[in-house]
């Protein structure tokens, strides 16, 4: 009964391993005590899949912060500025490449391909000397063997690895990251030969990238990259495993014609033209393994299905060459439906998290051997059939609705240079005018107070009151800064896309669905499951009490219909832009009673619009059309008079800059300091941008505080591309993660360095 598990989370079931790492980096707790947290979370997640019956059991999915940063490790690839000498990289230096420390910042972390996951982007050059620095991946596999798992140890491919990297600082961005592949596959090497010697009978290698458009030169370095390890992998099972989209044509027959790979891994969930070129061309005596129980969201597989289309590649792959498998790795899913106490419990037989998958996958496998389990699948069958006939899942009004927006382009009257002019008059903004982008600390007070008004421990007034006091607080700090335009803090949400998921219908909510997002970082996304509409206002009552604590404009703080789409488990039985429609129209109602109640500044945060985009460039198109018409659905009824922003995250934006451009905001705010200001590039080859444009001045996911000169140097770069009555000042995200020690003088920085070069622009007139 072959079954396969591409990767698993790793943060624990309760987020055993977010804790510890907080506390490790806090100082509360020793290395031992990380590292013993860590080995009983491997120990249970390969136990758990042992005692299921998978046969091919991932090792070295953990990580302390990222499995590319893993990597880096590995090959000795640390940037100078961590002042490393060689030997085994150890927490420090590790931590400090992820995190930043006090006197060097972190590497640039972006979006891993189109998911919410962020990894650490590889600074290298021709200068960087390789070295086997991290045995991490042979110690785990040693670990996993010495409690009876044999594991088969994952590798992120050599030519994945290279492809995500970036030019180091002072290195031209035209350099070749592909000509390093021959220093680091002598690495490569000495790590197989390892894991050759523990006991190891099998490997797997990610190479997620061959599922993009690659050109011929790329595509011949996985050529080159295999035949040279084609000698060491002698006496191994090899698989190369894709995932997250159809794998292109030539792709296929260059991942086909590898030397000495033995299997072949395929999304089947979001790559099903993948199916029609292993039914035409499939190599004879290879094995394939078939991706069919998805990986990145958290509905039960329809398991009848899948069993047909196993067997139709039984058909084709022979029957001991077969092998169930998820999608992808787990690792983008909720961890174990066990621990959802408040779920109901309909939705809940509609869902399957980490833990459920590997019983699926189990099931599909021992089902194609001929041991169905008649009951697992008969009540599968049931919990299909009832999500497609419940009425909680149709609403007609709703429907009708987004389907009368799809013929018409929504657009607001003016342009935005006439709507900016009319907004300055309203608001009155200095050259350079100063912002954050919503969230302020979430204090441990703070969290205990909703924590216990959810419990209904505390009284909704004492709940409201307390609330109140923290925005009078965040309000007050801001004037003391001498903030321009201020925001309330947030202190009354969770999540950016929780908290308006609760008071929007067709949602459903875990109380332990945690997602990785970086490093220690989790999300609970919401389970869009049904047609979404909005009872009543959301977030008026909170913005109209911050705006009466101030003179100052107070921005309303809104989720977009992208991002809350993105960052949510998302219903599967219609089109993603269908849902997204209905998200917007909620929004539009929210972004209109703000305005009545005398909001003059609302920002529609579109973070993940561009984590959204498909992989292929074929499928970009469709993507961004619809996208970018629901963002404008969201304020085309506004005055000119209001002033919309928006924000992105951590991404790369410079190819999508055109739409972002047509999504007609007034100003938007970007991140940009992590990535080396790759942003300001676009700007430095003639795109012109009229509208207000904040690219973030400093870093929030370090703890580090810049100097006011630091950022005033971001700025004046900043002003060589950038129109000076366009151009604001903010920070690359919120600042719920940081801690009022951290945010305090680094908002002091940011503030000292905007108002010196009002001083200088004022001079230079």
């Amino acid at each position: 009964m072959a079954s396969h598990i591409v990767g698993y989370p790793r943060m624990g079931p309760k987020r055993e391993l977010k804790f510890a790492l907080e506390s490790f980096w806090d100082g509360k707790s020793s290395a031992e005590d990380l590292q013993k947290v860590s080995a009983d979370l491997r120990s249970s997640i390969w136990k758990q899949m042992a005692d299921a019956g998978i046969m091919h059991i991932p090792s070295n999915t953990f990580s302390y912060y990222d499995q590319v940063l893993d990597t880096t490790a590995m090959l000795g690839a640390v940037p100078p500025r961590y002042g490393w000498n060689g030997g085994e990289i150890g927490f420090g230096t590790y931590f400090s490449m992820a995190r930043g420390n006090a006197s060097v910042p972190a590497m640039e972390m972006t979006k891993w391909f189109d998911t919410n996951y962020h990894f650490i982007v590889p600074e290298l050059g021709p200068d960087v000397k390789f070295s086997y620095a991290s045995h991490k991946a042979v110690e785990e596999y040693k670990e996993a063997k010495a409690l009876g798992v044999d594991t088969i140890p994952v590798l992120v491919g050599p030519v994945t690895y290279l492809l995500l990297s970036k030019p180091a600082k002072g290195v031209e961005k035209t350099f070749s990251l592909l000509s390093l592949l021959g220093k680091i596959i002598p690495i490569y090497k000495e790590v197989i030969s390892e894991l050759k010697a523990a006991g190891a009978s099998w490997i797997q290698f990610d190479e997620p990238t061959l599922v993009m458009d690659l050109d011929s030169h790329k595509l011949q370095a996985f050529t080159d990259a295999y035949s040279q390890l084609e000698s060491t992998l002698s006496g191994l099972n090899v698989l190369i495993e894709t995932y997250f989209a159809d794998v292109p044509a030539e792709a296929y027959k260059t991942l086909t014609s590898l030397k000495g790979v033995t299997a072949y891994g395929f999304d089947l969930v979001r790559g099903s033209k993948t199916l029609e070129l292993i039914k035409s061309d499939f190599p004879k005596g290879k094995c394939l393994f078939a991706g069919l129980v998805d990986g990145r969201n958290i509905w039960a597989n329809d398991l009848s299905a899948s069993l047909s289309t196993l067997q139709a590649l039984e058909g084709i792959v022979g029957k001991d060459h077969l092998v169930v498998s998820t999608s992808c790795s787990c690792l983008h899913t909720a961890v174990d439906l066990v621990n959802e106490t408040k779920l109901d419990n309909e939705i809940k037989s509609w869902l399957a998290f980490a833990a459920q998958k590997i019983l699926e996958v189990n099931a599909l496998a021992k089902a194609l051997a001929g041991h169905k389990d008649e009951s697992f699948f008969s009540s599968n069958a049931a919990a299909l059939a009832s999500r497609k006939s419940s009425p909680r899942v149709t609403n007609e009004a709703v429907q009708k609705a987004a389907a009368a927006l799809k013929g018409s382009d929504h657009r607001r009257a003016t342009n935005v240079s006439a709507r900016l002019d009319a907004q300055q008059k309203k608001l009155n903004l200095p050259v350079l005018p100063t912002t954050t982008i919503g969230s302020f600390p979430q204090t441990i007070e703070l969290r205990r107070v909703r924590r216990e008004y959810k419990a209904k421990k505390i009284s909704e007034e004492e709940y409201v009151k307390a609330i109140k006091e923290e925005i009078n607080k965040v309000v007050k700090l801001q004037e003391e800064l001498d903030i321009d335009v201020l925001v309330h803090g947030e202190p009354e949400r969770n999540d950016m896309v929780e908290y308006f998921g609760e008071q929007l219908s067709g949602f459903a909510f875990t109380v332990n669905g945690w997602v990785q997002s970086y490093g220690s970082r989790c999300v609970k996304p919401p389970i869009i499951y049904g047609d979404v509409s909005r009872p009543k206002p959301m977030t008026v009552f909170w913005s109209s009490a911050a705006q009466s604590m101030t003179a100052r404009p107070m921005k309303g703080m809104l989720t977009g219909p992208v991002t809350i789409l993105n960052w949510s488990f998302v219903r599967v039985d219609q089109p993603r832009s269908e849902t997204t429609y209905q998200i917007a129209l909620a929004i539009k109602d929210e972004v209109e009673d703000l305005e009545k109640a005398g909001i003059n500044v609302i920002q529609i945060d579109e973070a993940a619009l561009r984590e959204g985009l498909p992989l292929r460039k074929s499928e970009q198109a469709h993507y961004l059309d619809w996208a970018v018409h629901s963002f404008r659905i969201t304020n085309v009824g506004v005055k000119d008079t209001t002033q919309i922003h928006t924000h992105m995250c951590y991404s790369n934006f410079n190819d999508i800059i055109h739409s972002i451009i047509d999504m007609d905001a007034d100003v938007i705010t970007i991140e940009n300091s992590r990535s080396d200001e790759k942003l300001l590039s676009v700007f430095r080859e003639g795109v012109k941008y009229g509208a207000g444009i904040g690219p973030g001045v400093y870093d929030i996911h370090s703890p580090r505080i810049p100097s006011t000169e630091e950022i005033a140097d971001r700025i004046n770069k900043m002003l060589a591309v950038l129109e000076t009555n366009i151009l604001w000042v903010n920070p690359d995200c919120g600042l719920k993660t940081r801690k009022y020690a951290e945010v305090k003088p680094a908002l002091s920085a940011m503030v000292a360095a905007a108002k010196q070069l009002r001083t200088q622009l004022a001079s230079a007139k």
